[in-house]
């Protein structure tokens, strides 16, 4: 059986396919790029039209978890100085010296993008391909490059990424300007990424003040951060039942409001008490929320189809 040949301590060694596959997990945040390939096929499912085949979903998933993944590696290697400064990802491989920061990795993340970006071409339309690139452009480029280290406005700008990815679902089915449920989808996740990234920010305070990135709860504090995430999570759980009113049916609804409501709930906990567990907490229930939103939209149109 071949084996990864790692990088480290300056000299190679010889890992096993299971760990190779654990560190590409880790090194492309697969784990937030399968939630995004979800996202994307929720976006199909609540965009009026004839629907995707089930072949088409899961390429069209395929080529967005792709193109995130491209996403998160070329965030890894970017901030690979931040990372050694933060306790959170220090263990990185980059930080470690397990990976080299070789210029070839980022050769292997454009093969990624383009590859993603022509499944995309292929299986829809040149719309859908188009969302999928700027998906991968705004996390990439516009939060990682340009935003994160200049103003706490880093992840409420960079946070479109989770946007593109409904936009092209919905492209798929209906070519053209988004119908009104799937626009409001994209609007709800642009507004959950910052409550969502906050939270965690408000756990990892220390980490990111040490590394001076300007994440919101270190430039104004926790309790304050805290309001801000409740207003934010208040404003896109109304909007997500603003879906009924087109045509969304009570399984959709089930899931936005069951999970509106978990969301709101620990939201409104942490103001309370803004300490590091509440703010886990309430980056759990932003998880939570978004799955019940995304998989009830999916139900929904599998049962009604």
């Amino acid at each position: 059986m071949r084996q990864a040949i790692i990088v480290q301590g300056g000299a190679p060694k010889a890992r096993g396919p299971a760990h190779a596959l654990r560190l590409g997990y880790g090194l492309f945040k697969l784990r937030i790029g399968l939630v995004i390939g979800l996202t994307a096929v929720a976006g199909a499912a609540v965009a009026p039209g004839p629907g995707l085949g089930g072949w088409q979903l899961f390429l069209l998933a395929l080529a967005v978890t792709g193109a995130a993944a491209a996403a998160g590696g070329f965030n890894q290697f970017v901030e690979r100085d931040l990372d050694r400064l933060m306790q959170r990802t220090r263990h990185r491989p980059f930080v470690t010296g397990e990976l080299a920061a070789d210029r070839r990795f980022l050769w292997l993340l454009g093969v990624v993008l383009v590859v993603s970006v022509a499944l995309a071409a292929w299986v829809a339309n040149a719309l859908a391909a188009a969302y999928v690139f700027l998906g991968a452009f705004f996390y990439g480029v516009v939060y990682t490059v340009w935003l994160k280290r200049r103003t706490w406005w880093n992840i409420v700008i960079g946070g479109a990424a989770g946007s593109f990815a409904v936009l092209a679902g919905a492209a798929a089915v209906t070519p053209g300007a988004p119908a009104a449920v799937p626009a409001i989808l994209a609007a709800v996740l642009f507004l959950w990424t910052p409550p969502h990234f906050w939270s965690l920010a408000i756990v990892c305070r220390d980490d990111y003040a040490r590394a001076g990135v300007p994440m919101l709860p270190v430039v104004v504090g926790d309790r304050r951060c805290a309001r801000v995430i409740l207003a934010h999570t208040v404003t896109l759980t109304a909007l997500s039942i603003v879906p009924l009113a087109y045509g969304m049916g009570w399984i959709y609804g089930a899931g936005a409001i069951a999970g509106g409501a978990l969301f709101v709930l620990t939201s409104a906990r942490l103001v309370r008490h803004p300490s590091r567990q509440r703010a886990r907490a309430n980056f759990l229930a932003s998880l939570a929320q978004l799955g019940l939103l995304l998989i009830a939209a999916i139900a929904e149109r599998a049962l009604g189809a």
